[in-house]
């Protein structure tokens, strides 16, 4: 199965499969570090947008929002949630917009989807080019070498007379810049058990080549992973919130 092939023929489902996700509690956290931050501006652009639910609290907060993500039944239902965004198909390591940035977002540690350290490095090209002076990039990263090769996360939810168990684990070998991300999807109906896996390959980097990646381009603060208070990274947990000013 490709890379995205669960993410495509499974896109009706995707929103179950993230209901856990308080998107409105990472919105209005990347929006009060933007604040404080940023250089005032309003206009956002969210890669990775999937089906587009953080921009719609992005707009709702009067922010200009639009959307990029690589699958085109992602970006239908993110219309549907969003009329008057835009939203365009693209590769977050390979885009171009047609007037600068004020802020860029990039959530659910979507940046591993560059795959690779040199799309990693093209992406944060991109988006240095994308955003305006004073722009901010904020974005959240998992350090390769934090990973539990043993934890899963799971949850379970009831849709059109069928009943989901979700799952994902992260996984990493523990050398090289490649990790995984394993994703299931159990869905019963009438008794009738169907299953699907799939497993993502991601960009592996520590938050040591992740900062070295991100110097040139941007002044760069890391926060812990709560989008409800702001509190600076521990230097020692594996999850971690980037806020990157444009040099």
């Amino acid at each position: 199965m490709s890379s995205n092939a669960l993410y495509t023929d499974l896109s009706d489902y995707y929103d179950l499969l993230c209901t856990d996700i308080d998107y409105e509690a990472q919105s209005h956290g990347a929006q009060r570090l933007h604040q404080l931050f940023g250089n005032g501006g309003n206009s956002h652009l969210d890669l990775a947008c999937g089906t587009g639910p953080h921009v719609r609290y992005f707009i709702d907060a009067g922010y200009e929002s639009c959307g990029l993500d690589i699958s085109q039944p992602m970006l239908e239902m993110a219309k549907i949630r969003c009329p008057e965004a835009p939203f365009s198909l693209g590769d977050m390591c390979d885009f171009q917009v047609s007037e600068k940035l004020d802020l860029i977002t990039c959530f659910l540690y979507s940046i591993h989807y560059s795959g690779e350290l040199e799309a990693l490095q093209k992406c944060l090209a991109r988006v240095r080019q994308a955003l305006k002076p004073g722009g901010v990039f904020c974005f959240n990263a998992v350090d390769k070498h934090k990973i539990d090769n043993n934890l899963c996360v799971s949850h379970s939810a009831n849709h059109e007379g069928s009943h989901f168990t979700f799952s994902s684990a992260w996984y990493y070998g523990g050398l090289g810049d490649r990790q995984s991300l394993k994703l299931g999807i159990c869905k019963t109906t009438g008794g009738i058990t169907q299953t699907w896996h799939d497993e993502h390959p991601m960009v592996a980097v520590s938050y040591d080549q992740l900062k070295e990646l991100l110097l040139p381009y941007f002044d760069v603060h890391i926060f812990e992973h709560d989008y409800d208070k702001i509190t600076p990274w521990d230097q020692d947990s594996g999850n971690a919130l980037f806020v990157c000013v444009k040099l």
